[in-house]
């Protein structure tokens, strides 16, 4: 399995820092995610829990989630609202695309991640804009391209 990259931006908005309160917020929501799923600002939300990419710890995000056909699979955007930088957790797929899991409402899934490109990119983008226009300013505010992941169930 391949997963390319997308570079940083040169400009975008601020991402917001990681301190006290952003960490009491992820860790409110990531109980609350597990227990019994929910929404962060408005989107459905998920549990990913990531490997580091550079020094191997599981790492635990909250994050927006879009439905795909398929049952077995979900959409998720590095915007990080709109920041000139990729989200470390992008980073942390990127190194470990076959070792992600998603947990919600009780359920741990495992998944594999797979970073989408042209025509596949471009239509997942459709769904995520028209469910969340707030993507669509995201998009406007840095000059980078908003990577999308697609999360699908492992078996076995």
């Amino acid at each position: 399995m391949s997963f390319t990259t997308t570079p940083n931006g040169t400009h975008g908005a601020r991402q917001p820092k990681a301190g006290r309160l952003m960490t009491w917020f992820n860790g409110w929501n990531t109980k609350k995610i597990r227990r019994k799923g929910g929404k962060i600002m408005g989107f459905n939300a998920l549990v990913l829990t990531t490997i580091g990419a550079k020094n191997g710890t599981e790492r635990v995000t909250p994050v927006g989630w879009f439905p795909t056909d398929d049952d077995d699979s979900w959409l998720i955007c590095a915007s990080a609202a709109g920041a000139a930088k990729n989200p470390a957790w992008y980073y942390n797929i990127a190194a470990h695309p076959d070792k992600v899991t998603i947990e919600m409402a009780g359920r741990r899934i495992p998944v594999t991640a797979e970073q989408l490109h042209g025509t596949e990119r471009e239509e997942a983008r459709q769904r995520i804009t028209t469910a969340a226009p707030r993507f669509a300013q995201y998009e406007t505010k840095t000059d980078r391209e908003l990577p999308i992941i697609k999360l699908t169930r492992r078996t076995g």
